[in-house]
């Protein structure tokens, strides 16, 4: 099965991002859990979720994307700034569990001139806390375009990633196309 959808506005609430779907036709969509700038959440409206599940299981849709904010950031240098990505996700994971099918996507981190090592066992070790053999969404690791001091610019750095994790089926790879191309990736020829 096809599924093709966008991002939506998550402002009106999950039904709402169904009902938006559906009116343009798609069989799926991306939202952000939170302000994508920040990390404030809406209160969590559990029978608004349950409405849009309603509404993906009648309509036969795809999983569902969950990006995290852009201020999440698992291999910081600042240990404050870690324990807050921790706990955003470990936030996020736990409201995500009330929707049918759904993927959690995320910028791996940069590593603020520690180095791609320590940066990589940093996000390891966040995913490695947060995990949980029972939950059902799939956390990914998105591919990044490598500005700066970027985690997961190459397909090398995301396997040394994934090679640490402890419940490997409960993490994948998101192909962002626009940052592996501008990471080196000859994706057009």
């Amino acid at each position: 099965m096809l599924t093709i959808g966008c991002h939506l506005s998550a402002a009106k609430g999950f039904e709402a991002m169904g009902k938006d779907a559906l009116a343009i036709g798609a069989n799926t969509f991306q939202f952000f859990t939170r302000n994508p700038r920040g990390g404030r959440a809406k209160d969590f409206d559990k029978k608004d979720a349950e409405a849009l599940v309603r509404i993906v299981k009648e309509n036969g849709f795809g999983p569902l994307l969950a990006h995290a904010p852009y201020t999440m950031n698992a291999s910081a240098a600042d240990a404050g700034l870690r324990e807050f990505a921790k706990k955003m996700m470990q936030e996020d994971l736990i409201r995500l569990e009330h929707l049918s099918t759904c993927y959690y996507n995320f910028h791996p981190g940069s590593h603020v001139k520690q180095g791609v090592e320590v940066g990589t066992k940093l996000i390891a070790d966040m995913l490695n806390d947060i995990l949980q053999p029972h939950q059902r969404v799939m956390v990914l690791l998105e591919t990044m375009a490598g500005k700066g001091t970027e985690i997961g610019s190459s397909f090398q750095e995301l396997r040394d990633i994934l090679e640490l994790i402890e419940l490997q089926d409960k993490v994948g790879i998101c192909l962002d196309t626009c940052h592996v191309y501008d990471a080196g990736y000859d994706i057009v020829g």
